[in-house]
């Protein structure tokens, strides 16, 4: 399908007053391969006071470091900036921006209303077409300049390529520490550029695979608290766990439904791997697979009416789909190597998984089908992709060499702008948080 939208068909006018024209010029077509940044123009937003512009400066930061981030935006050096604007209802000089080539600029303002709430302006503009695209304003408490950032980059974003953002989210992970025979594993959380990093565990005993439940506000993790491996809820606001139950045969944490109402995991018993569903409100468990062979490694269609898993029931572990409720059962890889850890893309377009082939390990995506396999990244060990909730990113934990800890890397679906997240020390297992409301 081809994602190519014109932009601003329908413009947004604001509840500000800031107006918008019918139509604009500016567009990002990112279903091509091999994209040229668009270049863009950010200063630091505006205020009438030093603490106003310290926030202004701290807010254009971030969103710079977004955009470029995804690849598809070169923001220029704001040293080459010719006009310095100091009202941004004003229309900018867009022969000035042209000389420096910016497609496209950004204009922000602070206000501190009080101690305890800030506001942000901005608009903007199309420097070539000369058009106002869109402007915003959005309040918050002084302490929280950082989401606005991140709200305002997913805004530019969607405007310049008709699909939502992703910055407004968070990635929860597991920190590693210590040597690799008695490695310290704990419960983390940060914002999806490595910012804010929180430990949610004590790191007293070991937590696995961690995965966010829809709302974004709950996770599942499964923890070795006891001799019984078990899995918890965890609230993220309010900081409460609940055990989920007592699984001795799991090894990685249960997914929950796009509903939010029920979980799918894989169980030993009496030494086979099955795939087992639980409705979260009874804790009625039902079994949906019946095979000898090791089934494992669920995940969800976004629509909740199928299921992709790995299993060996073929020779080799290979990926299977079936309907939710374990019906028409049929196997989707044919190719050489060992596939695990398939995830359904949030878009519903893509499956990625892990596979290991000719000694390495590789991120790769295929249509539900199985068609169109694409190799997205090769490494001594690359396994666990998570999807950004807009299904065009993808992170995943890398080693680079034997005896090398591991890490949070980030990856488009072309397979471009590999990037290694920073995290407070060792990193695996990150799951993407959907867009936070």
């Amino acid at each position: 399908m081809n994602l190519k939208r014109a932009l601003l068909l329908a413009m947004m006018v604001l509840a500000t007053g800031f107006a918008a024209p019918a139509f604009a010029s500016l567009e990002i077509d990112i279903t091509r391969g091999h994209l040229e940044p668009t270049p863009l123009a950010i200063p630091s937003f505006t205020g009438s006071s030093e603490p106003e512009r310290e926030i202004g400066r701290q807010i254009a930061g971030v969103i710079r470091a977004d955009l470029e981030r995804s690849g598809l935006f070169k923001v220029l050096d704001p040293a080459s900036y010719i006009e310095h604007q100091s009202n941004i209802d004003l229309q900018p000089r867009f022969a000035e921006w042209r000389v420096i080539r910016a497609d496209a600029l950004l204009a922000g303002r602070v206000v501190i209303e009080n101690e305890n709430r800030v506001r942000v302006d901005m608009r903007l503009w199309d420097v070539f077409a000369e058009t106002h695209l869109f402007g915003q304003q959005m309040g918050t408490t002084p302490e929280n300049w950082r989401r606005i950032a991140h709200k305002i980059a997913d805004s530019i974003y969607q405007k310049l390529t008709g699909e939502s953002g992703y910055f407004d989210t968070r990635v929860v992970f597991i920190a590693e520490s210590g040597p690799k025979i008695n490695r310290t594993k704990r419960l983390a959380i940060m914002d999806q550029d490595g910012a804010n990093p929180t430990f949610l565990t004590p790191g007293s005993y070991t937590v696995l695979t961690p995965r966010f439940s829809p709302t974004a506000q709950q996770i599942t993790y499964l923890s070795y608290s006891s001799i019984v491996p078990s899995v918890f809820l965890f609230n993220i606001e309010t900081g409460r766990q609940e055990v989920l139950g007592d699984f001795p045969g799991m090894t990685f944490a249960p997914r929950f439904s796009p509903d939010g109402k029920k979980v799918i995991m894989s169980l030993v018993q009496r030494g086979n791997s099955e795939i087992w569903m639980m409705d979260l409100r009874t804790r009625r468990r039902t079994r949906l697979t019946n095979s000898p062979a090791i089934d494992t490694s669920p995940s969800f269609s976004p629509d909740g009416s199928k299921i992709v898993f790995n299993s060996d029931r073929g020779g080799s572990p290979q990926l299977y789909i079936m309907n939710v409720d374990g019906s028409a059962l049929r196997r989707i890889t044919f190719g050489k190597g060992r596939y695990s850890a398939p995830v359904w893309s949030p878009r519903g377009d893509l499956i990625a998984f892990t596979k290991h082939f000719q000694g390495k390990f590789h991120i790769g995506v295929m249509r539900p089908d199985g068609e169109g396999e694409r190799t997205l990244t090769t490494a001594y060990l690359d396994e666990g992709p998570t999807w950004s909730p807009n299904g065009r990113v993808l992170m995943f934990t890398r080693e680079t060499r034997p005896g090398a800890g591991p890490h949070v890397w980030s990856i488009d679906l072309t397979g471009a702008n590999l990037r290694r997240v920073t995290t407070p020390g060792d990193s695996s297992d990150p799951a993407w948080s959907p867009l936070i409301e």
